[in-house]
Parts: C-alpha cells; sequence; structure tokens
C-alpha cells in the first residue's frame, strides 16, 4: 500500500497535473541544463529559463542551433529562440517554438539579479549534501 494516497506514477495522470497545472507551476517547469563549464561555474546543473538567456538547442531539426531566448509561452510551455525560423507557404518566416527540456543553457543574461542569484545560493547546500551522500 502506498504511502501518500495524493502521489502517482500514472502517465495519464501526470500528463493531466503537467496540463491542467496553473502558470505559476508551469514556470517552474521550464528549467533546462546549464553547459558543463556553466555548471561548474555556478555549481548546479539545471536552473529556470528566463527571457534574454542563451541557449543551445541539443534535440531536433534544429541541433546546434545557438541564440537568445526572446519569449516564453507558459501556456504551451515552448520557447521561442531568435534564428529558429521556418519559411511558410507564403514565404514569410515564423518563429519555431521550442521545448525547454530540449535546450542547454549557454550563458544566463542577469546574474547579478538578487532573485536569480538567491535561488542558486539556496540550491548550494542541497547538493553539496546530495554529493556527499553519493561519496559514503
Amino acid at each position: 500500500m502506498k504511502k501518500n494516497p495524493n502521489v502517482t506514477k500514472q502517465p495519464s495522470k501526470k500528463r493531466k497535473q503537467l496540463y491542467t497545472a496553473p502558470l505559476h507551476r508551469r514556470r517552474k517547469l521550464l528549467t533546462a541544463p546549464l553547459t558543463p563549464v556553466l555548471a561548474e561555474k555556478e555549481g548546479i546543473r539545471q536552473l529556470v529559463i528566463r527571457k534574454g538567456d542563451s541557449v543551445r538547442i541539443r534535440k531536433g531539426s534544429f541541433r546546434g542551433i545557438e541564440g537568445e531566448v526572446s519569449k516564453i509561452d507558459y501556456k504551451t510551455m515552448r520557447l521561442t529562440i531568435e534564428g529558429v525560423t521556418f519559411e511558410k507557404s507564403d514565404g514569410s518566416a515564423q518563429h519555431f517554438p521550442v521545448r525547454a527540456c530540449n535546450c542547454e543553457i549557454i550563458n544566463l543574461k542577469n546574474m547579478k539579479d538578487k532573485r536569480r542569484k538567491a535561488i542558486v545560493d539556496r540550491r548550494l547546500p542541497e547538493i553539496e549534501a546530495e554529493e556527499a551522500n553519493v561519496k559514503s
């Protein structure tokens, strides 16, 4: 018997939680890993993506393209990246929405922001404790 009746592993219920989540929770789900160099420098492995961050696409037909995040759509949970466009049938270019999990963060726009810095500082002790548990 499971300990907590409110926790589930069923994929259909997890998808429903994702699709019906309020916007303030969806924001936290739009995370991406940092590049190994940046992760070593900041001391964390992943972070919530913000407008202005530089990212590299890791998967899909646009793999390898780097650009700056110009828009984040929390409703569809997609990013708009400068330079990632496709041509419509009438010849005009349109931005292609990309999932956050298919990107990696190359450069953080504003680490001088006190709220973002606080997030990184708050998560550092948790990561150090996990590493100590793994080693022992």
